[in-house]
């Protein structure tokens, strides 16, 4: 049949075509985005009722009759204090009401503070919120296809460009500041680089328990003083108090000590590697991982009742055909969404990893193995769904292009999340009617997919969802080139996060700052 549409009628059409692409590309207000921060999941449940309570069970078993080793003095006296017992053997184990009760008392809400309040992050339930982590040695260089040692800049820009993605909830340190030798440097280099590059919440670690206190004044400086960072703290601290197995991590228990009296919320961060350092099972990874983080969770109520705490069962899968880490794996979701359920079984805030990816860039195989776990995590109601953003290589390289493309898969994972509402309105039974009697027969453009495209529907940034045609018509557009255009237009600006000049000064007159202002 021939196109008997008149040249003006196809430029109209086109140019109409063209004003719906801008209107969609347009940015969507807040009240009318599809998927938001701490929306709630657990629909997904692959441990039983009976599951769960035998992993307690079994978790108690462990730390009352097997029991932690390498506690610091000052942790013993902290956890003898509160009834734990020191062995002759020097392992604390910790009597089963004693455990109980800590759990009962646990906060069942801790708010994760942004430093510009628009952003805080409530943990409870099963609301979700995505973010980085990580300490990642290499950065992904995705056009030269090689790694490189990670700097300072680096993290800067990764700070910056997580603030710009409205699917990035939160920064913890996703790498190391290789170009900075003396670890106290790097230490609170990694703070001035993340809160001056994002206003979102931030997690740090530390190398040493002396670096806590010059850090905290640090952040009483950013903050305008030390009451204010109290009444708001924006940074929390990522500790491995524990080296799994079942023992504590010395000098990281002594400044979780430091942090916890500082004000500063923490993650107990367990981080067994199944096979290795954990039981190969995935329940046995699971109870592991829960008699670590209890432990720490009686051990933070010991310094201070009541203290922030997330409950960071972070078990790790391998590969045991050669040893390496499995991150993009199906175990791998399956032990974070088993986690994700313990955390809900005690009502305890809790973050577990998923997202990251094992192969070494941004291809086919990274999405596969991201998204797998990214949509457990979510559907299974964790509510720190840590590493989940740029993360490649078995947690060993980071990559700018793959956060920003992270943005779009959260997204779409966010809406796995948020699942199907099922009301008078969203049945439709009255469209259906008045398009089958008498109507168009279709739904395309009626006020009812209009009103709700934008409510109801995750539309990506990035992500092509043109026609063959259409895609060679705009010259094959490239998704890692597009992600590159989008980090440059990002860098291009200046931080909205940075500080301002009377603060900044000051901050670079006390402290040695790598980054130039």
């Amino acid at each position: 049949m021939n196109d008997q549409t008149t040249p003006t009628a196809r430029v109209a059409r086109s140019g109409g075509r063209a004003a719906r692409r801008a209107a969609r590309a347009a940015p969507v207000a807040d009240h009318l985005r599809s998927v938001t921060p701490g929306m709630e999941g657990g629909t997904l449940k692959p441990l039983s009722q009976q599951d769960m309570e035998r992993i307690h069970n079994s978790a108690l078993t462990a730390l009352e009759t097997i029991g932690l080793a390498d506690a610091p003095q000052s942790g013993i006296d902290y956890l003898t204090s509160v009834g734990c017992i020191l062995g002759d053997d020097g392992r604390i184990r910790f009597p089963r009401a004693l455990v109980e009760d800590t759990i009962a008392r646990a906060n069942r809400s801790v708010t994760l503070f942004s430093r510009d309040g628009k952003s805080d992050l409530e943990l409870s339930g099963t609301r979700v919120h995505y973010g980085t982590a990580g300490a990642a040695v290499s950065m992904v260089d995705v056009h030269g296809r090689e790694y490189r040692d990670s700097t300072v800049q680096d993290l800067h820009d990764a700070a910056r460009i997580a603030d710009k993605l409205n699917n990035i909830h939160f920064l913890q340190r996703p790498m190391v500041c290789r170009d900075i030798l003396d670890n106290r440097e790097m230490d609170l280099n990694s703070i001035y680089a993340t809160t001056s590059g994002t206003t979102k919440h931030v997690g740090v670690s530390f190398t040493e328990p002396d670096f806590v206190d010059d850090a905290i004044e640090m952040l009483h400086m950013i903050a305008g003083g030390e009451d204010k960072w109290r009444e708001r703290p924006f940074v929390s601290n990522s500790n491995c108090f524990v080296v799994p197995p079942m023992k504590f991590a010395t000098e990281s228990c002594e400044v979780m000590e430091k942090c916890i009296l500082g004000g500063m919320p923490v993650l107990l961060l367990s981080a067994g590697m199944a096979g290795a350092t954990a039981p190969s099972t995935i329940a046995g990874a699971i109870v592991q991982a829960c008699a670590e983080c209890l432990a720490g969770l009686v051990y933070v109520n010991a310094v201070k009742p009541g203290a922030p705490a997330i409950f960071g069962t972070w078990p790790f899968g391998l590969d045991l055909r050669t040893g390496s880490m499995s991150v993009g794996s199906g175990e791998q979701a399956l032990l974070t969404a088993g986690c994700s359920q313990m955390h809900k079984f005690y009502g305890i805030p809790g973050g577990a990893a998923a997202g990251a990816a094992d192969s070494k860039l941004p291809d086919m195989q990274a999405g596969w193995e991201q998204m797998c776990s990214a949509v457990m995590a979510g559907l299974s109601g964790l509510n720190m769904v840590y590493e989940s953003a740029g993360m490649h290589a078995s947690l060993l390289g980071f990559c700018h292009e793959s956060l920003i493309l992270s943005d779009d898969l959260i997204g779409q994972a966010l809406r796995c999340v948020r699942g199907i509402e099922v009301n008078d309105e969203t049945m439709a039974l009255d469209q259906i009617h008045d398009t089958c009697i008498g109507g168009p027969g279709h739904y395309l453009g009626t006020s009812q997919t209009l009103g709700r495209m934008q409510v109801d529907y995750v539309y990506p940034n990035l992500g092509d969802r043109t026609s063959p045609k259409e895609w060679a018509e705009m010259e094959k557009p490239d998704l890692l080139l597009k992600a590159t255009a989008r980090k440059e237009e990002i860098l291009n600006t200046r931080s909205t996060a940075r500080f301002d000049p009377e603060t900044d000064q000051a901050l670079r007159s006390r402290f040695n700052i790598h980054l130039p202002s």
